[in-house]
């Protein structure tokens, strides 16, 4: 109840004295902050946990791929790490979108404000810790000597924008189909792994067999972690896959509003 009372403050606060963009970042920081506090509520070790599961991962694949089959991959735990901290961003904004709707009902019920806020403050959330495991990544480039290029941060910005938009396009698909398909997220559980497998995150794409190298391209994850890996490895990027996970990422974005528009008018409905 005091968070509604919040969103309404804000809400006429800022719609009555403010132009409309002042208030829809205001209401958009309200609900990435509801996030980031239901998150850790409770919590001992709070951001360590989003940190400390893809390295536990690593742990495992290593042991698994490196030790056990003696896959010829150098510096394989740096490898490993900077494929999983893209992954875990984009796997965790997709599965928690699910029910981030649900967990609002209250909000869409009692006031009137643009839905699709609702999914981007759940994306926003896992972008910052993404952007908070940084330092994590860049801890152990410096453990293998690696070191950031002059251009570090031009090509993070040019990585994190078209996956920025494939998380929230992907998110305003998956939150809004699960209000009307309550067991969409069993689906979604599958098709996670199944392209976690189908993604070049524990593997090399070099090591995929040419056949099968067309799966790269209808990946639209592919691209993004091949260039993430080149990033922090210290290599040049693919043009080829940064202007088609531009494409991907316009495409999908555009594709998912469109659907959540199409949709949003009935939420209150089925909640």
């Amino acid at each position: 109840m005091i968070f509604i009372i919040t969103i309404k403050r804000n809400l006429y606060s800022q719609f009555y004295n403010f132009p409309m963009i002042v208030y829809l970042f205001d209401l958009v920081y309200v609900l990435t902050q509801k996030e980031i506090k239901v998150r850790y509520k409770n919590s001992v070790f709070g951001y360590f946990w989003s940190v400390m599961h893809p390295l536990a991962f690593a742990l495992m694949f290593y042991l698994a791929f490196k030790v056990f089959m003696k896959v010829r991959l150098e510096d394989y735990p740096l490898f490993l790490i900077t494929g999983l901290f893209p992954w875990q961003w984009f796997s965790n904004s997709v599965s928690s979108s699910l029910f981030v709707l649900m967990d609002n009902a209250s909000l869409i019920k009692k006031l009137n404000f643009p839905r699709e806020l609702i999914p981007l403050s759940s994306v926003i959330n896992h972008s910052l810790h993404f952007l908070l495991s940084l330092p994590v990544i860049l801890l152990f480039m410096y453990f293998y000597d690696k070191s950031p290029s002059l251009w570090f941060v031009l090509y993070l910005i040019c990585l994190f924008l078209p996956q920025f938009m494939i998380n929230y396009g992907v998110s305003l698909v998956v939150s809004s189909l699960h209000l009307f398909f309550r067991d969409l997220d069993r689906l979604v559980s599958i098709l996670l792994t199944l392209l976690f497998y189908l993604t070049p995150v524990i593997y090399s794409e070099d090591m995929i067999p040419h056949n099968y190298r067309y799966i790269l391209y209808l990946n639209p994850i592919s691209g993004l972690l091949i260039n993430w890996r080149r990033l922090f490895l210290d290599e040049p990027l693919d043009i080829h896959f940064m202007l088609l996970s531009y494409f991907y990422a316009f495409v999908i974005f555009l594709s998912g509003y469109a659907l959540f528009k199409k949709l949003s008018w009935k939420f209150a409905e089925v909640l």
